[in-house]
């Protein structure tokens, strides 16, 4: 070779290759990650044994283990007693006498006494269960469900076009007696008193 440099010897440098951008990256993006799974899991370990910043308060858990009213509380008080309600007493059998021993023992339950005789033709012997009590809308919520009480077996109904407050006793067919009067007192205590949800555990 005619040139200025010459190569002697019998060793000959060799000729590398240019390493890869693509694996320098990817090392990269791994070293980043691993960094960012050893900080997650730490800072999981710091909020396990910090409590994750949020503190216990005996004040949030008093609000949980007070004792509330129900929903049916204002219901419960808007129930008219016994004496308020006064009930006409029909007979739709054909034994007599019903009517009279009837009203009379609603009397001495506290209820005020109406009319007491005999059904109208709307109902006289159509009556084939125990009774209807039979009222104005406005009682279907408050004053039925009071006398409801007295004969657990009474279907109840309600006329827009029944005149006054006052609700009608029709007595049917499978008629006996009103509720024995212990059993007649529990239902209208259970149904006047308060609903109140049970205190928590714990509290």
């Amino acid at each position: 070779m005619g040139g200025k440099y010459r190569i002697t010897g019998d060793k000959y440098p060799r000729m590398r290759r240019p390493r890869r951008r693509g694996r320098l990256v990817f090392l990269t993006v791994a070293c980043v990650a691993v960094l960012g799974v050893i900080g997650w899991g730490t800072l999981q370990l710091i909020d396990v044994f910090t409590g994750g910043g949020k503190k216990a308060t005996a004040s949030g858990s008093k609000g949980d283990c007070r004792t509330k009213a129900g929903p049916s509380s204002a219901a419960a008080a808007a129930l008219p007693a016994p004496g308020s309600i006064t009930v006409n007493v029909f007979n739709a059998t054909p034994r007599s006498g019903l009517a009279k021993q009837t009203a009379d023992e609603l009397k001495k339950r506290g209820f005020r006494i109406g009319e007491v005789g005999n059904a109208s033709k709307d109902y006289d012997k159509k009556v084939p269960g125990t009774a209807v009590l039979l009222g104005p809308a406005s009682s279907l919520n408050t004053s039925l469900p009071v006398l409801a009480t007295q004969l657990a077996g009474a279907e109840r109904r309600t006329d827009a076009a029944h005149k006054g407050a006052a609700i009608d006793l029709i007595i049917g067919n499978t008629f006996k007696s009103l509720d024995a009067k212990p059993a007649a007192d529990q239902a209208l205590k259970k149904l006047t008193a308060p609903a109140s949800t049970a205190p928590k555990k714990g509290c």
